[in-house]
């Protein structure tokens, strides 16, 4: 717990607290009056963030809202920020442009031809998300997602292999006019969420999936409990049913309508057990943006050109200098996570393979960036 127990004391530092730290792994707080109203705390109050407290300390961990609460105390402060990685030591662009290219993307259905190489800056998107998930229990997560603004790739492998080099370098440097200039403009707000929204739902989903097969398994498990009880019920119930079949005296006839009712009611309890228990599964998942650093970071540009048939068309490639490795090509339409693409006859859009499957209705392939639906039959993907 010595990290939570650092961010917590620089946090609450900030709001003009002052801080002493006590063993075993806690904190000694002299609140001012703001901060005291907002936590609920004495003037002089201890935390403890271990599993062995200090006398009179209040427990603090990751659970609960202790992290919600401590994060209030920011409010929008942090959120957003601008930095400009220095270039550091000079870095030769690399010496086989081609082959590099040629490891960074694959074109089944086009060719490609190098027209340059120049050096410049990449305006990078780092943008982090928190996930909750509740259901019969509950996840919580961080999930990042990372776009180069200058060519519109996807780039979250990238920026968090660079963190390590943002959290080296304590001096922030805020991005230079010139370089604001080389990088170019940010995405609007329209561009922004198309962009987003597809990749955080895949992201979010990924990172869910060992949560549902267990919450599957619970509850299959819990289903087949209730099945199975109640089944036990009604065959009984049935068996005696049964018994009574060939009885006509008025003792038979009570028991018969007795046992009618018996059923009705285990059928009853079995509806209302198996509702609960969709209400007790029911998953809610909320995904709240938590925090966007926008980058700035030298790069290798490579100006390539795509050919088509008779089409042909420029994008750009970078190789960013301070991890010395490329990144993938942007894409028109699709998650831009892997290193193939398509490219469609009619617009030249790069696309990733869905993006120009075969329609589930006629069987023809279409370019999803170029159309909502077929454009033979009409038929839309589903979602």
């Amino acid at each position: 717990m010595g990290a939570l127990r650092d961010f917590v004391a620089e946090v609450i530092e900030l709001e003009g607290a002052a801080v002493e730290p006590v063993e075993p792994d806690g904190l000694d707080i002299l609140a001012p009056a703001p901060l005291r109203s907002r936590m609920g705390w004495a003037e002089l109050t201890r935390l403890g963030f271990g599993a062995t407290l200090a006398a009179g300390a209040v427990p603090v961990g990751l659970e609960g809202q202790w992290l919600d609460r401590f994060g209030a105390l920011f409010g929008e402060r942090g959120r957003w920020a601008e930095r400009q990685m220095p270039l550091g030591t000079p870095v030769p662009a690399p010496s086989d442009p081609e082959r590099l290219i040629d490891h960074a993307f694959d074109l089944p259905n086009a060719t490609w031809r190098l027209r340059g190489v120049s050096p410049g800056w990449a305006r990078c998107l780092l943008l982090s998300f928190r996930y909750t998930a509740v259901s019969d229990d509950k996840r919580e997560g961080l999930v990042w997602l990372g776009f180069n603004q200058s060519t519109g790739a996807v780039v979250t492998d990238l920026l968090l292999k660079l963190r390590p080099f943002v959290l080296a370098h304590d001096a922030w440097s805020a991005p230079d006019p010139t370089v604001h200039q080389m990088a170019g403009q940010r995405w609007d707000s329209a561009t922004l969420s198309a962009r987003v929204s597809p990749l955080l739902k895949h992201s979010v989903q990924r990172e869910l999936e060992p949560f549902l097969r267990a919450m599957s398994r619970r509850l299959e498990r819990d289903r087949a409990r209730i099945h199975d009880y109640h089944n036990d019920l009604r065959f009984h119930s049935l068996r005696r049913l049964a018994a009574l079949a060939g009885a006509a005296t008025e003792k038979a006839e009570a028991e018969r309508k007795r046992e009618t009712l018996r059923l009705a009611a285990i059928e009853r309890e079995y509806a209302a057990k198996i509702d609960d228990l969709r209400h007790n599964y029911a998953l809610r998942v909320t995904v709240d943006w938590v925090q966007g650093l926008e980058l700035f970071v030298p790069v290798q540009r490579y100006e390539v050109l795509i050919k088509r048939r008779k089409g042909e068309r420029v994008v750009w490639l970078d190789w960013h200098v301070l991890l010395r490795v490329a990144e993938m090509p942007m894409s028109d339409r699709g998650l831009g996570i892997e290193r193939t693409r398509l490219v469609c006859d009619d617009r030249l859009h790069l696309t990733d393979p869905a993006g120009q499957a075969p329609c589930r209705s006629c069987r023809r392939a279409w370019c999803r960036a170029c159309h909502a639906k077929c454009p033979r039959c009409g038929a839309r993907d589903p979602d």
